[in-house]
C-alpha cells in the first residue's frame, strides 16, 4: 500500500504546484508534459513490467520500479528547468509503470479467491485518499515551502516501503525453469516506441497541433507502422512481451476490451467535472475538487463489498450490473436542471462511484483468477495498459467533442472576441470583468452544453464496454482454484506455498 500510494499521490499533488513550478522554470507552453511524459512512460512500460514479473518473480520488479521511481523524484527536486524536470518525470514514470502492475499481481499471488476483494478494496482507498490529500498537500508544499518538496517528499514513504518490501515480502517458491529465461528486448522495444508515438499524437493532437495537420497525421502514421512491426516481431518472439493468448482467451479479451471502455468514460468525470463545476455553478477550485472526489468514497465501499454479489450471481454479471448502472448515471447528467446546486452532481458521483467499484473490481478479480502465476503478471499488466490507452483516447475525443460543441455555440455569441476553446473560456469566466454579465452567461451555458455532450459520449464508451461483457466474455469465467484458496489453507503472506502445484477449474 505504501508503494501504490507513491503512485497514487504522484499525479494529483504536482497538478496545484504547476504555477510555482512554471514561475522558477519557466516553460509555460510545455508544462502540460510533466503529466504527459510521466503517463506515456507508466503506459508503454506496463507490459514490459508483467511479462518480467511473470519471468523472474514480483519482487525484484517492485524493488527496481521503487528504487527507479524515488531516483526520478529525487532528479525532479533537483531540475534546474522545465526540459529537465519533464525529463526526470519521465524516469518516476518508468518507475511507476512497475508499480502500479506488479502490485496488483502481488494482492492476487498472496491472497486467495475469497479474500482479494478486501485487499484489493484497502488498495482503493490508496486512490481516493490520495486524491483528496494529494492537492491538499500539494498546494501547502507550494505555498509555504517549496515546489521541491512536492517530490522529496516522497523519498521517506519510498524508503519505508522499499525496507517492508526487502524485509517482509516473501514469494512462494517456483521449481527453476529447464532452460535460462529469456527477455524479448526487441518486442520490448517495438511495443514502447509504438506506445509512445501513439499516446503523443493522441496527448498533443488538438492542443500543441491541429488533427489533421502533417505532426498528427506523421505520428499516426508511424504508430500504425510500428504496431504492424510489433506483430511481426511478437510473433517471432520465443517469450514475446504481449503474448497472442491475451487476446486469443475471450475471458481476457473481453475484460481488456471492457477495462478500455471504462477508462475512455472516466475522462468525462475527472477531467470535465471540475470545469463544470468552476464555470456553471460557481465554486471554488476546493469545493469543485470535492464534488468529484465523492466518487472516490464510494468506489472502495462498493468494491468491498463486491464478492457477495459475485459469488452469488458470478463476475461476469455483476460487472454488467456495474456498468448498466453507471450507464444510466452518466446519461441523467445531461438532465440535471441548469445552472443546478452542487449537490446534484455530487450525488451522482457518488453513485458513479458505487457503480464502477461494483464493475472494476469483479473484473480485475475475476480475470487474474483464470490463470496461474507464470500467466498472472502478464494478465494484469494488459488490463492495465488497456485502461491507461482508453484514458488517453478518452482524453483526445471527448476534447475534441467538448470544443466542437463550444465552437458551435459561440459561432452565433451576443458579443465578438470570445474565446473558442474549453480552458480558455474557463479562464475568461475567472474573472468577472472579463465580459458582460450576458455574455457571461451564455458562456456558462456553453460550457454546460459541452460538458453534457462529453457525459453522453461517456454513456456511449458506457455501452461498449456492456456490449464487450455480452459479446465477446464467457457466461461464467474458468476460475483456478488453487490450494491457497482453500479455507484452511495457511497465510500466504507468511507460508510459502506452491501455489500451482495442483490447480483445478470451476466456472464462476
Amino acid at each position: 500500500m505504501l508503494g501504490m500510494a507513491l503512485a497514487a499521490i504522484d499525479g494529483t499533488i504536482v497538478s496545484t504546484a504547476v504555477p510555482q513550478i512554471v514561475g522558477d522554470l519557466g516553460g509555460f507552453t510545455v508544462f502540460s508534459w510533466l503529466f504527459s511524459g510521466y503517463l506515456l512512460a507508466v503506459t508503454v512500460t506496463l507490459p514490459l513490467y508483467g511479462k518480467l514479473s511473470d519471468t523472474f518473480g514480483r519482487k525484484p520488479v517492485l524493488i527496481a520500479g521503487i528504487i527507479l521511481f524515488l531516483v526520478g523524484s529525487l532528479l525532479c527536486a533537483a531540475a534546474w528547468n522545465m526540459a529537465a524536470l519533464i525529463a526526470f518525470r519521465i524516469v518516476q514514470g518508468l518507475g511507476g509503470g512497475a508499480l502500479q502492475g506488479t502490485i496488483q499481481t502481488i494482492a492476487a499471488d498472496l491472497y486467495p479467491l475469497k479474500e482479494r476483494p478486501r485487499i484489493q478494496a484497502r488498495l482503493s482507498t490508496v486512490w481516493a485518499t490520495s486524491s483528496v490529500a494529494g492537492p491538499v498537500a500539494g498546494g501547502l508544499l507550494a505555498g509555504y515551502a517549496d515546489w521541491r518538496w512536492i517530490f522529496l517528499i516522497n523519498l521517506p514513504v519510498g524508503a519505508v516501503a522499499l525496507w517492508l518490501v526487502v524485509r517482509h515480502l516473501r514469494e512462494p517458491s517456483r521449481p527453476r525453469p529447464a532452460t535460462r529465461p529469456r527477455v524479448d528486448w526487441a518486442g520490448s522495444l517495438a511495443v514502447f516506441a509504438t506506445g509512445a508515438l501513439l499516446l503523443t499524437a493522441l496527448v498533443q493532437g488538438g492542443v500543441a497541433w491541429p488533427w489533421f495537420s502533417a505532426p498528427s497525421l506523421g505520428l499516426f502514421g508511424a504508430s500504425a507502422l510500428l504496431a504492424a512491426l510489433t506483430v511481426v516481431v511478437e510473433r517471432r518472439a520465443a517469450e514475446p512481451i504481449i503474448p497472442g493468448w491475451v487476446w486469443r482467451r475471450r475471458t481476457i479479451a473481453s475484460v481488456n476490451l471492457a477495462l478500455g471502455a471504462m477508462g475512455l468514460l472516466m475522462v468525462a468525470p475527472t477531467v470535465f467535472l471540475p470545469t463544470y463545476a468552476q464555470s456553471v455553478l460557481g465554486l471554488g477550485p476546493i469545493a469543485a475538487g470535492f464534488v468529484l472526489s465523492v466518487m472516490t468514497l464510494s468506489w472502495p465501499v462498493s468494491a468491498a463489498f463486491s464478492d457477495r454479489v459475485y459469488n452469488r450471481i458470478g463476475f461476469r454479471r455483476t460487472a454488467m450490473l456495474g456498468m448498466g448502472a453507471a450507464l444510466l448515471i452518466l446519461l441523467a447528467f445531461p438532465l440535471l436542471p441548469y445552472p443546478g446546486e452542487a449537490w446534484h452532481p455530487a450525488l451522482l458521483m457518488l453513485l458513479l462511484g458505487a457503480a464502477l467499484g461494483l464493475f472494476q473490481l469483479p473484473l480485475i478479480v475475476g480475470v487474474q483468477s483464470t490463470v496461474g502465476w507464470a500467466e498472472r503478471g502478464t494478465t494484469t499488466a494488459s488490463v492495465l495498459f488497456c485502461r491507461q490507452v482508453g484514458q488517453s483516447i478518452g482524453a483526445a475525443l471527448f476534447g475534441a467533442i467538448a470544443n466542437g460543441v463550444l465552437a458551435a455555440r459561440l459561432l452565433d455569441a451576443p458579443v465578438d472576441g470570445l474565446p473558442g476553446d474549453l480552458d480558455a473560456v474557463a479562464r475568461t469566466l475567472e474573472d468577472p470583468g472579463a465580459v458582460s454579465p450576458a455574455a457571461a452567461e451564455y458562456l456558462r451555458r456553453a460550457v454546460d452544453a459541452a460538458v453534457d455532450h462529453v457525459y453522453v459520449g461517456a454513456a456511449g464508451a458506457a455501452a461498449l464496454a456492456l456490449l464487450a461483457l455480452i459479446t465477446l466474455a464467457p457466461r461464467r469465467f474458468p476460475v483456478i482454484t488453487e490450494p491457497s484458496d482453500s479455507p484452511t489453507a495457511p497465510d500466504p503472506a507468511a507460508t510459502p506455498t506452491a501455489s500451482e502445484a495442483a490447480p483445478a477449474r470451476q466456472d464462476r
